[in-house]
């Protein structure tokens, strides 16, 4: 009888989705895929490796919280045995061992509701980019307030909050196990390999509009959950101020501050990023005042 099932979700990842495929199908042979709008060849890729498909309504906005969920949704109704789901996304690899470890970590702690390993980037070398993208999944070990995309989860307290909330285009994660903590659960990060990314940025576009996602979600997080948020009120009005066109005399001095602690890659690309953050929020803001959601290919922000 299995206790775990997987969830890989994603939308023309080529070549990339083959990779996540076979990594899981190595470890456990309880999976399904969900996919979300591709034109390549995704949906038969994955059939052809004998996995079940779930191919979203593309009349829908598409979400990747819509499409774990979905996922999700299909794994328990036809295996109500299922303990514990592990999601990844389709331009991840699953590192060999990182189940057992998952699952040792998971049993090994009964108020725990998921856990996650280390993600790191495949080409770091190929662009700063994508370094900075590899210091991003650097988070420290221990009991966390969230995890990434990559995880594994308890159903039971997964099922009990409603899932992902399937309107967020990005910050789904942080909102998930922000409704889970305030059940009593705990989020750990253990010391373990988990997931090789692959984020193949490698022009200045991708990384401002990747960084501009970020800035809505941030918004976004605010709207919901920022009364009595000091981190999230914090960032926020950073995001803003240092965006302001007089502020930018005073980037060295953010620059610098920011230096000590992650170096001067990190330090550059996040006091220029203060802008398509601010970017981002601006438009959440302006989709707010208009009161329309936006529909189709408008809902998404892609940088691949």
């Amino acid at each position: 009888m299995s206790v775990v099932g997987f969830v890989i979700i994603g939308r023309n990842e080529g070549a990339r989705l083959g990779l996540s495929i076979d990594s899981v199908l190595r470890q456990s042979s309880l999976a399904v895929y969900v996919d979300s709008g591709s034109t390549d060849d995704s949906v038969a890729l994955a059939g052809a490796r004998g996995l079940p498909v779930v191919e979203l309504d593309p009349t829908v906005p598409f979400t990747a919280a819509r499409a774990r969920n979905a996922g999700f949704a299909w794994l328990t109704s036809r295996h109500p045995e299922l303990e514990l789901v592990h999601f990844i996304d389709g331009d991840c690899e699953l590192v060999r061992g990182w189940l057992d470890r998952a699952l040792a970590a998971i049993r090994s702690d009964a108020g725990l509701a998921a856990v996650c390993g280390r993600r790191r980037e495949r080409a770091p070398g190929a662009s700063p980019y994508n370094r900075l993208c590899d210091h991003e999944w650097n988070t420290p070990v221990g009991l966390r307030e969230t995890c990434g995309g990559d995880a594994l989860f308890r159903v039971t307290p997964f099922r009990g909050v409603g899932g992902f909330r399937e309107d967020l285009i990005a910050g789904e994660e942080p909102d998930l196990c922000h409704r889970i903590r305030r059940q009593g659960w705990l989020i750990r990060r253990v010391d373990a390999e988990m997931t090789v990314h692959d984020a193949a940025m490698t022009r200045f576009a991708q990384w401002w509009q990747r960084n501009r996602r970020s800035g809505y979600a941030t918004a976004e997080a605010f709207a919901l959950r920022g009364e009595g948020n000091v981190r999230l009120r914090h960032a926020v009005a950073s995001n803003v101020i240092w965006a302001m066109p007089p502020m930018w005399l005073l980037w060295p001095v953010l620059w610098a501050r920011i230096c000590r602690r992650g170096g001067p890659l990190v330090a550059s690309f996040i006091t220029l990023g203060k802008i398509p953050h601010c970017q981002g929020q601006l438009q959440y803001w302006w989709r707010s005042m208009r009161r329309k959601a936006p529909t189709g290919e408008t809902r998404l922000i892609e940088y691949k």
